[in-house]
């Protein structure tokens, strides 16, 4: 988008000298950086098609409601709409801090585990806001979901060897499913979508793919992404959340949704990433070794820092 542009159309960044184009990421809004007179960001400005509209503005008032809690994030400053230009936008103060995904492997383990415990209290915050009244309960959402992608998985032409081995796990654990909450979840909390600075937990970002359920189902990014990056990050996220009390239960569900989005995963890929499919297939080989191919829980990593 040009400066132009968004000075005469968002009131908030008339005064913008400069705006510079985030092209990180896989989500498909537009991503801006808006400066005003110096080499510091003031503000992101995220667009999206004004199809959007009513998603992007439940999203807004998502993060109001997250920053209202006190959950460290980006301030929401303004909601709205730019017609001619077919467009609808969100304001956020810019927050100054680091890709943590890109700074963890160069921390010493104490101070991965540290901010991993930050992520987690953080994220115990989040869980805090209650999703709307009138949603389906969570184990029929799920269980719809998984049925759905478990079919697009059958369809796409890779298999995984396993296939059997994780199917029994999901159906002998489903029962679980029956009367967990519907809370806010970010559905992407992982190292790329957290900033640290000098060494330090500063704050969760892009929130555009966020729904309500289950709060567990917020963990399955450590098995797929996070664990990847940082194990000690990955056991502080943990630690972190529930003081160092981790309830039995917490390890099923954990599994389970670790292996629900098994399938799923290589059917997203193939549509949208084809050309990682190997790395993603990589990443699932380690889930699977992680759980003895799904006869144990509690990953074999959890403890071994």
């Amino acid at each position: 988008m040009q400066i132009s542009a968004i000075r005469a159309n968002i009131r908030p960044l008339q005064h913008a000298t400069a705006v510079t184009q985030i092209h990180k990421g896989f989500s498909y809004d537009g991503k801006y950086l808006i400066y005003e007179g110096d080499d510091t960001p003031v503000y992101v400005l995220r667009t999206a098609a004004l199809q959007q509209f009513d998603r992007k503005l439940r999203e807004f008032e998502a993060v109001c409601a997250i920053y209202g809690l006190g959950v460290r994030t980006s301030e929401p400053i303004s909601f709205g709409t730019i017609e001619e230009l077919d467009t609808c936008y969100m304001v956020l103060r810019y927050v100054e801090g680091e890709d943590a995904s890109e700074k963890l492997p160069s921390m010493t383990a104490e101070e991965q585990y540290r901010v991993g415990v930050e992520a987690g209290r953080e994220l115990l915050k989040m869980h805090q806001l209650e999703a709307p009244g009138d949603l389906d309960a969570w184990s029929r959402q799920r269980v719809e979901k998984h049925n759905r992608q478990l079919a697009e998985y059958k369809r796409c032409g890779v298999k995984i060897p396993e296939e059997q081995a994780v199917l029994s796990f999901i159906e002998a654990h489903l029962p679980l499913l029956e009367g967990r909450p519907n809370r806010f979840q970010h559905d992407d909390f992982h190292p790329a979508n957290l900033l640290v600075n000098e060494g330090a937990y500063v704050a969760a970002i892009d929130f555009n793919r966020y729904d309500w359920g289950d709060p567990y189902h917020d963990f399955l990014k450590i098995a797929y992404f996070s664990r990847e990056v940082s194990i000690p990050f990955s056991i502080g996220q943990i630690d972190g959340y529930f003081n160092k009390q981790i309830p039995e239960h917490f390890w099923n569900l954990y599994a389970l949704y670790s292996a629900l989005i098994m399938f799923a995963t290589i059917s997203w890929t193939l549509q949208v990433v084809p050309k990682q499919l190997d790395s993603m297939m990589a990443r699932i080989r380690t889930v699977l070794d992680d759980h003895r191919n799904f006869t144990s829980a509690v990953p074999i990593w959890y403890g071994s820092w």
